[in-house]
């Protein structure tokens, strides 16, 4: 198979969409207009709306308040794609894939999950999705799957008294290292501290996306939405040797991705 184009800097033709969400609650629609974002950039009327809680470990409550949110609020046609217990039929997989407009993947392990897509070769299905034009987002874990790494709190889930944030290894369609509820904590131990740590450590390009806050990232650039004042995304990296962050606009136009960790040009 041939390798799948990213959204770098240098390959701007990338058919997929990929949305980004840092944190909010799908069940109080704290993410409602990102989440009709998702839908427009569909460009159809009622796209399908496949819900991927893998990270979750397939929560039937949380596939409920997806489908209340994406088909009796939003007018989506919905499914959901369930991969834990029992090893699901690949036929029926791909297919729900291959007929998904917008494939929208879970908060959770991220650690878990990602092992457990490739066991099944669902990273591939997922890429094969991208290159044919689907939107694919989430939230959290579900925003972590689309870059080559991300910030995650996976190891809480098997210890909650001894554990660190680690880098889980992502399917790349995104350059660099993603760390959501930027502005949050996991049990007490705040995000934003602990991804810059990692980033001095590792390098490369990072962000970090504030809660209620999205990135829209596709062929044409980046653009970052959010649902609340005050929050944001945030563009890491070491120039130096040393750590450079900045928080990234939110204007309407797409932005060329290469120009996010490029300190601002300073006025005349």
């Amino acid at each position: 198979m041939a390798q799948t184009p990213r959204l770098l800097p240098e390959n701007r033709h990338s058919s997929g969409t990929i949305v980004a969400i840092g944190g909010g609650s799908i069940r109080k629609l704290e993410t409602e207009p990102i989440d009709r974002e998702i839908i427009a950039l569909t460009g159809a009327s009622n796209p399908r709306a496949l819900f991927v809680p893998t990270a979750s470990s397939d929560s039937a409550t949380y596939c409920k308040h997806f489908h209340r949110a994406y088909r009796e609020t939003y007018g989506c046609v919905t499914d959901e794609l369930l991969l834990l217990g029992r090893t699901p039929d690949p036929a029926v997989v791909r297919d729900k894939i291959e007929r998904a407009d917008i494939v929208y993947v879970g908060g959770g392990n991220t650690l878990k999950m990602m092992r457990r897509w490739r066991r099944l070769g669902v990273d591939e299905l997922m890429r094969d999705a991208f290159d044919r034009g689907a939107v694919l987002c989430g939230v959290s874990a579900g925003a972590i799957c689309w870059f080559e790494r991300g910030h995650s709190d996976s190891m809480a889930y098997y210890d909650r008294e001894h554990w660190d944030y680690i880098a889980v290894r992502g399917l790349g369609l995104v350059e660099g290292m993603v760390c959501p509820h930027y502005n949050g904590r996991t049990y007490g131990v705040p995000r934003r501290r602990d991804f810059r740590a990692m980033m001095e450590r590792k390098g490369g390009r990072g962000l970090g996306i504030d809660n209620h806050c999205g990135v829209v990232f596709s062929g044409t650039g980046y653009r970052v939405l959010r649902t609340k004042e005050r929050v944001g995304a945030h563009a890491l990296w070491v120039e130096r040797g040393e750590l450079v962050e900045r928080k990234l606009g939110t204007e309407a136009r797409y932005l060329p991705v290469g120009s996010m960790h490029r300190p601002r040009a300073l006025p005349n």
